[in-house]
């Protein structure tokens, strides 16, 4: 377990019986400093509970005093969340040179948060000393000492982030490690040393990690930043040189290019380090904490990020497709469920015939070890890949397309006479969209006009107008998303032209692909391609 107990009479909060190993979180204070991330006070009391449910020992809510949504969130995340496993942290600076902490206001404003953890930013860099606080080294210490003894008889457990400690240190060592002592010594539970600027390796890190430790006896936790690509690796190097506190960010949401990722980190501890660091069972939830995060965030969550990405146990090569029939653990380090994900096999002009039989299985959809049948697919696969089509990212695509040949026939329900999309440039400088299409559905045929705010959408509406009276279960279906790609070529604006429908039912999301050498053909093919997909998701027999 991550969550800790302090040993003081400080405000009530969830207690844990280990605190020996430290899974701290700063997604709401340090994440927010994203380029792209704004919170509310909502979305912080949001993303609050998820990380409370993933298992984490503590929280940091942001700097209350400092601005008013922060004040805000700490009285309300008291009075709102009922927190299990976490306690909640207030984050501030040591107090003002030439000042006591008891009556520094930004002190007094840590205290009245009442979380029952603080974090307090200490310099441990000379130079910042010097030049940003514009203090001598001595006063330096006696800040930190101050604050935290000051805090201590508040009854809150502290933290020190000894800010630009690697730097310091690397400048200055007998000043970085005093700093660690100073506050080790005035009762903080925990020195973190932090990569603030990110551009340590992991090598660096390890060794002055070792050497903190061996020197000052301090508790040490580990606070990186990416600049350098390596936060997490860092996060783990000091680990494995005794740093037993690891703070992170879920996503590595941060500033620049962000913090050490909460998500591999703790799947790493767990996995490979085989650390309890999370509640029984928490793990198979960190996909789903880590996609709700970023829906919270307003952030696309990244398909290729380890453990939780989409695209962290896809295979698409038919090497490796060959090997995982056999033995998943071939090409996977771990079990994708284990950390709540799912392996996926792509489908593209690598495809092999594994692929191909390993896909239709995951779809449902029984090839009886036929081979030829096989066979048929892999070649119409690279054929139609070779014409710009891309079945990896379109699924329900690539499930027509499959069943089509193992049927021997393709899936219709309706059947296409024609279409016709119009934009008409009026005089105003607004632009008016009309689609007119002719279909036949059980023997009737049809003819709809609907208006919309694009070509594409008048014909989304015109081929929905057109159809839910024969299929009512299209009432259900929304289009979601939509992706233009001009493929290679040298023909300007007549090249080729492959796009991307996400179509939804309010259940479940699908996609699919048409290519053609007109954007809005190319489209009407992938519409058609959705309607028939959700035609065949309602469970609707086809037509003819």
């Amino acid at each position: 377990m991550t969550e800790a107990t302090g040993t003081d009479s400080g405000p009530e909060n969830p207690a844990s019986p280990d605190d020996a190993f430290h899974v701290f979180d700063t997604t709401l204070r340090d994440g927010a400093q994203r380029e792209g991330i704004n919170l509310t006070v909502a979305d912080k009391l949001t993303i609050a509970r998820h990380l409370d449910d993933f298992g984490v020992g503590f929280i940091e809510g942001g700097w209350p005093g400092a601005n008013p949504r922060d004040t805000e969130f700490f009285a309300r995340a008291r009075q709102e969340i009922d927190f299990k496993h976490a306690q909640l942290v207030a984050f501030g600076a040591t107090r003002r040179a030439g000042a006591k902490a008891a009556d520094d206001p930004q002190v007094k404003a840590l205290v009245d948060a009442g979380a029952p953890v603080v974090t307090l930013v200490a310099k441990s860099h000379d130079r910042h000393v010097e030049l940003a606080l514009r203090t001598t080294l001595d006063e330096n210490l006696a800040m930190i000492a101050d604050t935290v003894s000051y805090l201590r008889e508040q009854g809150r457990r502290v933290f020190v982030d000894c800010e630009h400690f690697f730097d310091g240190y690397r400048a200055n060592p007998a000043y970085a490690k005093s700093v660690v002592r100073t506050a080790a010594e005035a009762g903080a539970d925990v020195v973190i040393l932090c990569d603030t600027n990110g551009g340590m390796l992991p090598a660096q890190v390890q060794a002055v990690v070792a050497t903190v430790l061996a020197d000052t006896g301090a508790r040490l936790g580990i606070h990186a930043q990416d600049d350098t690509g390596c936060a997490v690796a860092n996060t783990l190097a000091a680990v494995d040189a005794g740093a037993t506190h690891v703070q992170c960010t879920a996503n590595g949401y941060g500033e620049r290019v962000g913090n050490a990722n909460l998500f591999p980190v703790v799947a790493a501890l767990e996995l490979k380090y085989g650390k309890s660091v999370l509640p029984a069972g928490a793990l198979s939830e960190m996909t789903r904490i880590s996609h709700a995060i970023a829906e919270v965030v307003n952030l696309t969550p990244s398909t290729h990020q380890p453990y939780v990405g989409v695209s962290a146990f896809a295979h698409k090569a038919g090497l490796h497709a060959s090997a995982i029939k056999v033995d998943p653990d071939l090409y996977q380090h771990i079990d994708p469920e284990r950390v709540g994900n799912t392996m996926r096999m792509l489908v593209s002009d690598m495809a092999g015939r594994a692929s191909v039989e390993l896909k239709g299985k995951e779809l449902g959809v029984d090839l009886g070890g036929d081979r030829e049948l096989v066979g048929r697919v892999v070649e119409r696969i690279k054929e139609r890949e070779l014409q710009g089509y891309s079945y990896e990212a379109a699924d329900a695509s690539f499930e027509l397309l499959l069943r089509e040949e193992a049927e021997g026939r393709p899936r219709r329900y309706f059947r296409t006479e024609s279409w016709r999309a119009i934009v008409e440039d009026r005089p105003d400088g607004t632009h008016a969209n009309e689609a007119t299409v002719k279909l036949w559905a059980k023997g009737e045929r049809i003819v709809a006009t609907a208006e919309g705010n694009g070509p594409v959408h008048a014909l989304d509406r015109a081929l929905r107008v057109g159809l839910e009276r024969i299929y009512p279960q299209l009432a259900a279906l929304d289009l979601v998303d939509y992706k233009v790609r001009i493929l290679e070529g040298k023909h300007g604006t007549s090249s080729t032209t492959r796009t991307l429908i996400s179509t939804s039912d309010g259940t479940g999301e699908w996609s699919t692909v048409g290519v053609a050498d007109n954007v809005i053909a190319a489209s009407w093919q992938a519409l058609e391609d959705a309607y028939t997909y959700g035609l065949l998701r309602a469970g609707v027999e086809p037509a003819e």
